[in-house]
């Protein structure tokens, strides 16, 4: 028989790969789990501070069974309850029947109609099995989607907050109610319920947190360019910058293509010009949304963001604002869609 000079190489060199293999199974399974304890570590409640005792326990309940459903801190919805109804014990119009001047009601001030919209959807009251629209949902399970109720109106609340772009905070808030100091007033009073304050809402709100909420990254191209749009969460926007320390829409957009080995114009309107559009159901993720914004036309739009899944983006909006990860749905300036 012909001698094999080479057999023992091969086997040493199977033998390192093989160990190379459960090395390398060893790093993915420890990474697995540090990043599993990052998103335990986002998504654990707030512990109560002594001021949520003031809190009726029916609420409390309440803010706490939504925050876990819909993975906000229970904080923000009791803040939003204090503002909007000092928890249910306000007499204001519309807190327990009818409406106020600008057509909210209930504990949380849902829009019913009038200025502030019907983000309830249908009546104030109706069956569960009738409702057609808006984000009022039976909560409690009784048959019954009540604005009134507050077992109803607060995992609506957080339901909307969720559509809105939660865990990102301010994004949401805004949506909520259209008002920088509401915003801040809401998150004022979520942390005074928190023990630890402003630190427990800065860690939720954290451009880790937000990017484990995100969950895992598509394969090939659109993975490259979302992780690198993730990786610029929370950096501020400015208007004509392209990083590495703050961005408008299309210079992120521009840049988190260049990460993934792909040139694309500098503006929106060149960018969309450009592009290869897509038909809303054929949408993935990294493919590029456009919309009209405050300076372009449906023609020519003047804003831009990254989609990373079913109605939400990766975007910097505007000035005093950051990047950040948002809901699209319900866009009345949603021009349409590219994929570069």
């Amino acid at each position: 028989m012909r001698s094999r000079p080479d057999s023992g190489s091969v086997t040493v060199t199977a033998a390192i790969a093989a160990a190379l293999v459960l090395l390398a199974a060893a790093f993915l399974s420890a990474g697995a789990g540090i990043l599993g304890q990052a998103a335990s570590a986002c998504q654990a409640q707030p512990p109560a501070s002594t001021a949520a005792a003031t809190i009726p326990a029916a609420y409390l309940a309440d803010y706490q069974k939504a925050a876990a459903e819909y993975g906000i801190p229970w904080t923000v919805l009791a803040g939003i309850g204090e503002i909007e109804s000092g928890q249910g014990r306000s007499a204001a119009p519309g807190v327990h029947s009818g409406a106020n001047p600008a057509g909210a009601a209930g504990p949380m001030q849902f829009g019913i109609g009038g200025l502030a919209g019907n983000t309830w959807g249908g009546a104030p009251i109706h069956p569960a099995s009738g409702h057609t629209g808006g984000y009022g949902i039976d909560g409690d399970h009784d048959g019954i989607v009540n604005v009134y109720d507050p077992g109803d109106a607060i995992p609506s609340a957080a339901a909307f907050l969720k559509a809105n772009g939660a865990p990102g905070l301010q994004a949401a808030l805004f949506a909520y109610n259209h008002s920088d100091g509401y915003v801040t007033d809401v998150l004022d009073q979520a942390a005074r319920y928190a023990a630890g304050g402003t630190r427990v809402l800065a860690a939720e709100q954290s451009p880790a947190c937000q990017q484990a909420e995100l969950g895992p990254l598509p394969a090939g191209t659109p993975g490259k360019v979302i992780a690198y749009a993730e990786a610029q969460l929370g950096k501020p926007y400015l208007w004509g910058a392209t990083g590495p320390d703050a961005f408008d829409c299309s210079g992120l957009t521009m840049m988190a293509y260049r990460a993934a080995g792909i040139t694309i114009p500098r503006t929106s309107q060149q960018q969309w010009a450009s592009g290869r559009q897509v038909p809303a159901s054929q949408v993935q993720p990294g493919d590029l949304v456009f919309f009209a914004g405050s300076d372009g036309t449906m023609a020519g739009p003047g804003h831009v963001g990254i989609v990373t899944g079913h109605d939400t983006m990766i975007d910097a909006p505007y000035t005093g604002q950051v990047v950040r990860e948002e809901s699209f749905s319900g866009s009345t300036d949603l021009v349409g869609f590219t994929r570069p």
